[in-house]
């Protein structure tokens, strides 16, 4: 097993001048299963090809382990990777696909068997051995890919949005087989996906980019509960913490009917986050208008507009933007009707208007 570290590393794709990952510094540690989370174009597969080999570097270095692999060969580097498509050879059994690249690497046959066996036994594809890719399922097909990677022994598991192509339910059954798998092997793994809530519920630690740029990086809780500026407290979570724009008047933060202290840094303004189970039912608070309601069974969920019209969204540029609210899913209010909540003051977080920064 390995560390792996990102050193000041940058790709500029050729015709371009903004860095697609910009001196990105980042310490995966032995064993460890780290995500790295974005929007789209966010730098985060560069990141991950980067640390493969098929992406070149144009400044600073990559280590796995206590070697420099920056100028090294993909397949020099012990490194195995897990692509969004599945990449199976259609005429070989699954068997043969698991083995292929030990076979090609002149591995002998019975220690090719033994680890084929061995990774199939984990992934519970021994009923599948003799198969072929067509006669199987797309979450069996993810599992092959993954077995593939597995009997190489890598140092480092690299994944590229395995999940994708696999419908809702599946993803979910999947993602929870995969970060098990990943704890009983132990091997040091980083894994790509735009999706934030699977970034959660997999990782060890969170690597939140935007931009080139990474923002933060964190276990779940601690990205969730503390993030460090406006991008990651928006990005993180499911449904998205409320960013609204509020007034400071002698110390508090004006939101609608709500009078909040604010940070003594706060400036004229400040964007105040609130998660969606941070607003409680209140006579005489932040009054919203209902638009619609989501009604999950064990949850609901209110998504409406401030009924004062002076409270703004931190990001203006958001069409259609909502305040979301947690409800009692036994008592749900009816869309068009206006409600009134408060603010837990414990889930209140406060970000610099302009530079999006948290507030202490």
């Amino acid at each position: 097993m390995a560390s792996v570290v990102f050193d000041k590393a940058t790709r500029i794709y050729p015709g371009t001048t903004a860095p697609a990952v910009d001196k990105l510094d980042l310490v995966v540690n032995d064993g460890e299963f780290l995500v790295l989370v974005g929007p789209s174009g966010c730098g985060k597969s560069t990141s991950l090809r980067m640390l493969a080999g098929l992406e070149e570097i144009d400044n600073g270095r990559i280590l796995i382990g206590d070697r420099d692999v920056t100028n090294i060969a993909p397949k020099d580097r012990d490194i195995a990777m897990v692509f969004q498509s599945y990449a199976l050879y259609p005429h070989m059994t699954v068997a043969e696909n698991m083995g292929f690249a030990l076979k090609i690497a002149g591995t002998p046959k019975d220690e090719r068997e033994r680890r084929v066996l061995e990774a199939a036994k984990l992934l519970d594809l021994e009923p599948y051995l003799e198969r072929k890719p067509k006669a199987l399922s797309g979450g069996q097909r993810q599992r092959v890919a993954m077995g593939r990677a597995i009997v190489r022994e890598p140092q480092v598991f690299l994944m590229d949005e395995p999940l994708s192509n696999l419908d809702a339910k599946l993803r979910v059954a999947t993602r929870t087989q995969i970060a098990a798998l990943q704890r009983r092997l132990g091997i040091t793994t980083v894994y790509v996906t735009h999706d934030q809530v699977e970034a959660m519920t997999m990782g060890d630690r969170v690597a939140v980019l935007k931009d080139g740029l990474l923002q933060q990086v964190d276990t779940p809780r601690n990205l969730y509960d503390n993030p460090a500026n406006a991008f990651v407290a928006g990005f993180i979570g499911s449904p998205a913490m409320n960013l609204l724009v509020a007034p400071v008047t002698d110390g508090k933060a004006i939101l609608g009917g709500l009078s909040i202290p604010a940070p003594a840094n706060a400036g004229k303004s400040v964007t105040v986050g609130i998660r969606p189970e941070g607003f409680s039912p209140s006579s005489g608070g932040f009054d919203v208008i209902v638009e619609v309601v989501e009604e999950l069974g064990a949850d609901a969920f209110v998504y409406g507009k401030p009924a004062d019209s002076t409270v703004k969204f931190a990001h203006s540029t958001d069409e259609g933007a909502q305040v979301i609210l947690r409800w009692d899913p036994k008592n749900p209010p009816k869309p068009g009707t206006t409600v009134s909540v408060s603010a837990n003051p414990a889930g209140i977080h406060f970000f610099d208007s302009v530079t999006g920064e948290r507030l202490k």
